[in-house]
């Protein structure tokens, strides 16, 4: 492709790296020549590439690996799987079909913390409130999803219950225990996105183009109303939808009190 200069430079040689990424010349797995090799064939510097390079690497086209070059991503045409947030009771155990994620994922990381400016309000809790944390790389064992799942107990909440004692459960489990102490638990989430961090993504195994999805979930006492714990998972957009059943509620009735006090 002959570059015209009525335009910049580094966009004309992208649309050409473009071209010849759809034409099939380089296929997905294909590692890209050098820079060198990129300047001489398009005529320009390569600084004209690197930025060339950088465009497409930020349209998910291209994946830089460190220490061996830049390669062609296979192309992406969607999630290729999905987790379901649905929670199910059978008699005293709480099932989810994440539960098959945790199977597959790593052993937990257990760790005392505090509550932040994020997880405070979530919570019902001030700042600097102690809190177990348990961490957990899990895994979809039915395509290539990865996800990063973050167990928050409040110390004040689980006194009395087995998670005192044994922190890294999985979130069943945790559920089981609060149920066993009294609970009548329900549960509501919050999604939010953003640009991954270079952990996050070495982790998840996400393009520098992916955007990650932030799932807060808090499990909390339906009478009372009192957040118990939270969940935290980040998966990546590109590999994993998220899927909810949703079913119509009704209203609650106003009691006599309330409707006195109108």
């Amino acid at each position: 492709m002959a570059i015209i200069r009525n335009e910049a430079l580094h966009k004309q040689v992208a649309t050409a790296m473009r071209q010849s990424i759809a034409a099939g010349e380089w296929p997905p797995g294909t590692q890209l020549p050098t820079e060198t090799d990129l300047a001489e064939k398009y005529g320009v510097s390569r600084p004209t590439v690197r930025l060339a390079v950088a465009s497409l690497r930020s349209e998910g086209l291209l994946d830089v690996k460190q220490g061996r070059g830049t390669f062609v991503r296979a192309t992406v045409h969607g999630p290729a799987g999905a987790m379901e947030r649905t929670v199910t009771l059978q008699g005293s155990q709480y099932e989810t079909p994440a539960d098959a994620w945790f199977a597959q994922g790593e052993e937990p990381t257990v760790y005392r913390t505090r509550t932040d400016a994020i997880t405070a309000p979530l919570l019902g809790m001030d700042e600097g409130e102690a809190i177990f944390g348990c961490d957990r790389l899990i895994t979809d064992p039915a395509g290539d999803g990865r996800a990063l799942h973050r167990l928050l107990l409040p110390m004040e909440h689980i006194t009395g219950t087995s998670l005192a004692n044994e922190p890294g459960v999985t979130p069943t489990e945790a559920y089981a225990a609060l149920a066993a102490a009294g609970h009548n638990l329900a549960w509501r989430e919050r999604v939010s996105a953003r640009i991954p961090q270079p952990d996050e993504r070495q982790a998840l195994c996400l393009s520098e183009a992916a955007v990650l999805l932030v799932i807060h979930r808090v499990t909390y006492d339906q009478a009372a109303g009192l957040p118990l714990i939270l969940e935290e998972t980040k998966l990546g957009a590109e590999t994993t939808a998220l899927a909810y059943n949703i079913e119509a509620t009704k209203p609650k009735r106003a009691t006599r009190a309330a409707k006195a006090a109108r």
